[in-house]
């Protein structure tokens, strides 16, 4: 049992940030489609976010988001990233898919 705690606190041995943030996410659907979603948590690996409609584990998807000046502790700033998603579990109950990824790649964008 021990070894299993061990191995979910590697998993997360970044900080998670629990934000409420809109993003939308781009995600290859035959073809490319954008589905509006809204953070749970983000840390520096990855994301989990809450959406309407369910997306496949394993597709890649690319979303920017604005991570406020509490995170950053200086001014608000854009992320374009790119990920893989690791984990979809359909809520039902709630009427929102939570979607789990991991992200491979980010970029800081500047402010237009």
């Amino acid at each position: 049992m021990a070894e299993v705690q061990l191995q979910q606190q590697e998993k997360r041995g970044t900080r998670r940030f629990a934000l409420r943030l809109p993003l939308t996410v781009s995600y290859a659907e035959n073809g490319k489609s954008e589905k509006a979603a809204q953070t749970r948590d983000v840390s520096a690996r990855g994301i989990c976010f809450y959406t309407d409609s369910v997306m496949d584990a394993g597709s890649e998807i690319e979303f920017t988001l604005t991570l406020p000046p509490e995170i950053t502790l200086t001014e608000s700033i854009r992320v374009r990233c790119k990920g893989k998603i690791v984990r979809v579990e359909d809520n039902a109950s709630h009427g929102k898919v939570t979607v789990a990824a991991v992200i491979h790649e980010y970029e800081f964008l500047a402010e237009t």
